[in-house]
């Protein structure tokens, strides 16, 4: 009986794989081992108050303090993380990271710009770019250069970078002229290149408007958004030839589509969600833009809640 033994268990296991390979039919188990959903939205510390986000390298995304300059960094897998780098006691505002495992970090009132060891949290450089009243607002990287934005003052600081990305003694301040014109409130606020690479995209939140820098002399151009405005404009985000605006006391993303070389462009949508809380600035991560809520209407206090909200992208 021992060998029909053998021929029962053959055919037990043939028939149902042959049946597999001519069926194309996949395992039912599978699923069962993907990852769990990212959460679409995760605590940031109490108290905190968020201002800046920068994604990347991996699943990570970092977040500045505007009270004590801190540095959180947080698994958009778990929507877990703890402080990396401890602040200075002046606020850290926009971020942004390169592929050298640095963040780059504008200073805001404090009037200096910070590079971070992401894997240490040490400082590797900062730099006094503003010995006066200052808002060193974000933060953009493009070429072989980072560029800060100032709102309370009409310049750029330029970090231009060396061979292998070398960090350099010091920042070159770059006067901001042309259609630009500062008044009083918040000015230039969020920074992002134009699709081309050759210009800045720059919004001036307290008028609504969206200008192209050179990088080099500074000259401003206003971009035509076919009489739409930025209001409350704050945090930009480029992907190809589309660029979301945040507007953050609206509670509002414009989605604009821009020209190849970033001198017009129309806004083709905006995003809104009932979490929203004064988002200030964002990132993407796969299919979602990530968020961190500001609160500035808010009253802050040590037990203030703080968060980060994830909202599908929409492309132009």
């Amino acid at each position: 009986m021992r060998p029909a033994i053998r021929k029962t268990a053959f055919r037990a296991l043939i028939v149902p794989l042959a049946a597999a390979l001519l069926l194309g039919a996949q395992p039912a188990q599978a699923t069962a081992h993907q990852p769990a959903h990212k959460p679409a939205a995760f605590p940031l510390p109490d108290g905190f108050q968020p201002e800046g986000i920068a994604i990347g390298p991996g699943p990570h995304a970092y977040f500045g303090s505007r009270a004590t300059g801190d540095v959180y960094r947080a698994d958009l897998r778990t929507g877990e993380g703890s402080v990396i780098s401890k602040g200075p006691g002046t606020p850290t505002l926009g971020l942004k990271t390169d592929g050298r495992g640095r963040l780059f970090a504008a200073g805001g009132t404090g009037g200096d710009a910070r590079v971070i060891d992401l894997r240490t949290g040490a400082v590797l450089k900062s730099y006094r770019l503003a010995t006066g009243a200052a808002f060193v607002n974000d933060v953009i990287l493009m070429g072989d250069a980072a560029y800060f934005t100032d709102s309370a003052n009409p310049v750029l600081y330029k970090l231009p970078l060396g061979r292998g990305g070398a960090l350099p003694a010091e920042a070159v301040t770059i006067p901001l002229t042309g259609a630009i014109q500062y008044a009083t409130g918040n000015n230039a606020n969020g920074i992002a290149p134009s699709p081309d690479r050759r210009s800045l995209l720059i919004v001036q939140s307290n008028t609504g408007k969206l200008f192209e820098a050179d990088p080099a002399t500074g000259v401003t151009t206003e971009v035509d958004l076919g009489g739409e405005t930025l209001t409350n404009g704050d945090g930009l985000l480029l992907s190809g030839r589309t660029l979301y605006a945040v507007q953050n006391r609206l509670n509002t993303i414009a989605v604009i589509a821009l020209s190849r070389d970033g001198s017009s462009g129309r806004i083709v949508s905006r995003i809104t969600d009932p979490r929203f809380d004064v988002p200030t600035t964002v990132a993407a991560f796969g299919d979602r833009l990530y968020l961190p809520n500001a609160r500035f209407t808010t009253p802050p206090t040590p037990e203030t809640t703080y968060g980060v909200v994830a909202v599908q992208r929409v492309s132009s």
